[in-house]
């Protein structure tokens, strides 16, 4: 990866897009996130990023509204010179009965875990296509292959991202703009605590093949490889980095001769 990668992760304030970020700045890359909490705890996420040996540039951004994702895009581009690398990462969760969901409950989540990722890949494809080339990343998930109740927005809204990835290789790569997706299975995240119980984790722990939970910092590692320029090549594609989660069909059959 080269120390100048201009790279935009959204939702850079925890779990998997502050583990990113600061993945990022470990390899020298200057490092533009839209960040939630007050100023004292971004000044302090900034000096991370600079002691990891990266260039920051965080704000406070509603990924929702497209006019304000898209002046954060256009600062991040003046500040660092363009946008080599843009990561659509952040994500609300809501867990509910699909049957109590509601109108504003649809459209609270699907304009922050679907519209933003539409905003984001607006802003960094209007860049990426002026210079030529540019990778672009949605992080989706393993619960758009198996579903778990009461996640139907979740579900639907990570459905839709793919969909979006997709249809955004065919159209961007003439301009030498690659876009994928990477599906993270069960992961150690704030967003998760909240709706994961013991018994949540002892299920996943069962399931998952690699038999452990993963960690942010595993998940963004694998979303890097897509910065580099070996993967110029791969487009249209969901990564899962699931420790084998999906591929587990074990029921506890018995064995026969």
């Amino acid at each position: 990866m080269s120390d100048s990668l201009r790279a935009v992760v959204t939702g850079a304030s925890g779990g998997i897009g502050r583990a990113l970020a600061l993945h990022l700045a470990a390899q020298g890359a200057h490092v533009a996130g839209t960040f939630r909490g007050d100023d004292d705890a971004r000044d302090s996420f900034a000096d991370e990023i600079r002691a990891a040996g990266g260039e920051p540039l965080l704000r406070s951004v509603d990924v929702s509204d497209r006019s304000a994702l898209s002046v954060f895009g256009d600062e991040a581009a003046n500040t660092f010179g363009g946008i080599d690398f843009w990561v659509n990462n952040a994500a609300r969760l809501m867990v509910k009965p699909f049957l109590d969901t509601t109108e504003d409950d649809w459209s609270s989540l699907l304009s922050v875990n679907f519209l933003g990722y539409v905003w984001g890949c607006q802003v960094a494809a209007r860049y990426m296509t002026s210079q030529g080339s540019g990778s672009i990343v949605n992080v989706s998930s393993v619960v758009f292959e198996q579903p778990p109740t009461d996640l139907s927005a979740y579900v639907s809204a990570k459905g839709a991202v793919t969909g979006l990835t997709r249809a955004l290789a065919v159209e961007l790569g003439p301009a030498g703009v690659i876009v994928n997706a990477v599906s993270p299975g069960a992961t150690d995240t704030p967003l998760n605590d909240a709706a994961w119980t013991d018994s949540v984790r002892e299920n996943y722990l069962r399931r998952i093949p690699a038999r452990r939970i993963g960690s942010p910092e595993e998940v963004a590692a694998a979303i890097a490889l897509l910065a580099q320029p070996g993967a110029r090549y791969v487009t249209g594609q969901v990564i899962r980095a699931d420790g084998g989660l999906v591929l587990d069909g074990s029921v506890g059959h018995e064995q026969t001769q």
